[in-house]
């Protein structure tokens, strides 16, 4: 299974590469797969390649979910 995480941009570090926040981790992200990302916008990221721009609102509910996965027991 794959999953891809949002992520907001916060640096653009080249014309490819931008300082994506994970909730507070920041990785350098390969923007080569997207075009007109701005520091701000949203991307949803898979193993270092932001995929595609999201909405903020598509974002928050997409990371709230899984900060509710993360509190759920370990079983």
């Amino acid at each position: 299974m794959c999953l891809a995480v949002p992520g907001k941009v916060v640096e653009q570090e080249g014309d490819e590469i931008a300082r994506v926040d994970f909730g507070g981790v920041r990785k350098s992200v390969s923007l080569a797969l997207v075009e007109d990302v701005a520091v701000g916008d949203y991307v949803l990221v898979h193993v270092g390649f932001a995929l595609q721009r999201i909405d903020p609102e598509e974002a928050e509910r997409t990371l709230a979910l899984l900060a509710e996965l993360d509190r759920l027991p370990d079983e």
